[in-house]
């Protein structure tokens, strides 16, 4: 028997994918359950395993090419008479049509079901703090599989010192010379006493001229994305907030592990517990209200574009527990290992470019959400004091983008008034 192996569904808006790496060869014995490759969608890397026990007989579709979602990438024997059959039928063009020879794992009509089937094989379960498939095998990224096959090295004796337990390349590489490669805590610079948190803007690669570089799957997605919300009739608001009581809040409490990213969206879930309105979407029958303040926080990635991981129920969960949370969803967000969930299921956005010293920009609207809160950078300003002399108070400029389909310019300004307030008059009330 022969089987088709599919590109799969792993979000709901993904349409195509990019094959990252093959984990597996031509003519490689595979087991089921057992990664074979490594597909990049619109918004992570997944390791994506073979449903069957065989022989991989051949790759339809390269490593680099991209494939719409639904269509036949490979083919896996289930025996090795059948790896040279298979590859004729790859010759001749006729993979990816049913026939009477060939078990298919889903009919067109079953695509849409795809997604769940591949992502409990295929994301990582961190339940007990290590990152494994379903059936207890630790992840291995694709480089320190094709290593360790090199080196001979047992992948079940390696150690994994990558995100989650995930054994990377250096590990293989240290088990195969015997040495224990040395885990080096990072060690943070001491924050500044203001909600700048990041000092240094990103590094930016140098890029030849006269060249054309196509966009990866992921900016491809971001680009749909943006151009869908620039269909949307949007208004931006700004508003100044003095941030002195948090600054000290802050520095209360960043030895416990409290973020500023945290504080800024447990002080705006807080907020929009009286302000519905701001959590709701835009729908064809009318405002579509939110059960629950889900928080999503932009994160740009090292390789263009960027993320948005969801701080879940952010206005019920206390601020220690919080900023425990956001630290490992920030980090697979920027490694690619973020589930469909944990990215496209917010209700209002957070955007901080005040931690590489903006002063103050406007956000795009993200598609499905009916406001975006742009942060600039708190810096101490020169103010006219209640009792009529001059001076120094540290603020920050915010900007809300809002759907002026569902959201008006009055309650933006109520929101933002009272958050406002909230910052500067009773910040302490976040730890509660």
């Amino acid at each position: 028997m022969i089987h088709e192996v599919f590109m799969p569904a792993l979000s709901s808006t993904m349409t195509e994918g990019k094959i990252v790496s093959w984990v597996k060869s031509s003519g490689d014995k595979v087991e089921k359950g057992e990664t074979v490759v490594v597909v990049e969608s619109d918004k992570a890397d997944m390791d994506v395993e073979s449903f069957y026990e065989g022989y991989l007989a051949t790759i339809l579709v390269p490593a680099g090419d991209v494939a719409p979602v639904g269509t036949a990438i490979a083919l896996v024997a289930e025996t090795e008479a059948e790896i040279e059959a298979a590859q004729q039928r790859a010759t001749a063009g006729s993979a990816a049509s049913a026939s009477s020879s060939v078990e298919t794992t889903t009919s067109p009509g079953q695509v849409a079901d795809i997604p769940t089937t591949v992502l409990a094989s295929a994301v990582a379960d961190t339940t007990n703090g290590s990152q494994r498939g379903h059936d207890g095998r630790t992840i291995v990224s694709p480089r320190a599989r094709k290593l360790a096959k090199e080196l001979k090295v047992d992948l079940t004796t390696v150690k994994g010192s990558g995100p989650h337990g995930r054994i990377v390349a250096e590990d293989v590489e240290a088990a195969a010379s015997g040495s224990t490669p040395i885990s080096v805590s990072p060690v943070a610079p001491p924050p500044p006493p203001a909600i700048k948190t990041v000092e240094t803007t990103p590094p930016i690669a140098a890029v030849a001229p006269d060249r054309v570089e196509p966009l990866t799957t992921f900016q491809k997605a971001v680009v749909q994305n943006m151009v869908a919300s620039l269909q949307v009739p949007t208004f931006h608001v700004g508003y100044t907030i003095t941030t002195d009581s948090l600054d000290r809040l802050y520095q209360q409490i960043k030895s416990k592990g409290v973020t500023m990213t945290a504080l800024l969206a447990k002080a705006v879930a807080v907020t929009l517990q009286k302000h519905q309105r701001l959590n709701a979407s835009y729908s064809e029958q009318g405002i579509q209200y939110r059960s629950s303040i889900n928080i999503a926080v932009a994160v740009a990635m090292d390789d263009g574009g960027l993320i948005t991981p969801v701080l879940q129920n952010a206005d019920q969960v206390d601020i220690y527990s919080l900023s425990r949370n956001w630290k490992p969803l920030a980090e697979r967000a920027k490694a690619k290992q973020l589930q469909p969930h944990e990215y496209s299921t917010g209700t209002f956005t957070l955007s901080n470019l005040g931690m590489f010293g903006v002063d103050r920009f406007d956000a795009i609207l993200p598609p499905g959400q009916g406001s975006i809160l742009a942060i600039g950078a708190s810096q101490p300003q020169v103010v006219a004091m209640p009792d009529g002399l001059l001076g120094v108070r540290r603020q920050m400029q915010v900007n809300i983008t809002c759907d002026h389909r569902i959201i008006y310019g009055a309650h933006a300004a109520a929101f933002l008034k009272d958050l406002a307030k909230l910052i500067e008059t009773n910040a302490q009330s976040l730890t509660l």
